[in-house]
């Protein structure tokens, strides 16, 4: 049985790949201080150029991964929220009423209203 926000996921780009895309991102960025070591390593060895582009990859590629999982996260929560299966119901005023305040409370610095000593705001 699924539920009307799953069904409606369902079509559309799997979890699953956002899931992925956010892990890929996460290994690279991880990835960019051993680069940076891999760089100064092959830079003390006399290739300059090759460790600078080493390293310049390795943040290039973790900053594209991020935008990735960004944009598809994004996506993602954008779908979950506008699905008529995730309803969000505002509270008035009214619905307030029946809560009553707990019987022989020991607060001494508790002040309570009226609905006389003050206005709602809308």
């Amino acid at each position: 049985m699924m539920t009307g926000w799953y069904a409606q996921r369902a079509p559309g780009r799997s979890p699953r790949t956002m899931i992925a895309v956010t892990l890929l991102a996460l290994l690279l960025v991880a990835a960019v201080p051993v680069a940076l070591l891999a760089a100064v390593v092959i830079m003390i060895l006399g290739h300059v150029v090759g460790g600078l582009a080493l390293f310049g990859g390795s943040v290039l590629a973790a900053a594209i991964a991020v935008a990735l999982a960004g944009i598809s996260g994004t996506r993602q929560l954008r779908k979950l929220l506008s699905g008529s299966g995730f309803r969000v119901v505002r509270l008035d005023g009214s619905q307030y009423t029946d809560v009553e305040e707990p019987a022989g409370s020991d607060d001494t610095n508790l002040l309570q209203l009226d609905r006389s000593d003050y206005t709602e705001v809308r």
